[in-house]
């Protein structure tokens, strides 16, 4: 039987696994702003990065989540999406 993780899993681990490395990742609420990402991560060094968490099967990014991401990468901000541990590897080792 395979087990499914939840979104919330993988975010609490972004969290907890963030926050060992020095790390902040906040909780991001944007009223009327449909689509913002879930989490923004602030690691030592000044490193900013939008993520947004997904489950690891099955979580799709919704159209304003595209285009919200598409324009940040554009103005030079960094995004991510987090779906496992091998993601939140990536992050926190670039």
């Amino acid at each position: 039987m395979t087990v499914k993780r939840l979104e919330s899993a993988v975010e609490a681990e972004l969290v907890t696994r963030v926050r060992r490395a020095g790390g902040v990742a906040e909780k991001v609420t944007v009223l009327g702003a449909r689509g913002f990402f879930d989490r923004l991560i602030v690691l030592p060094g000044g490193r900013v990065v939008f993520c947004e968490v997904k489950r690891p099967s099955g979580g799709i990014l919704s159209q304003h989540q595209i285009l919200r991401a598409d324009r940040y990468r554009r103005l030079g901000a960094v995004t991510c999406v987090i779906r496992n541990s091998a993601d939140i590897d990536a992050l926190l080792s670039s």
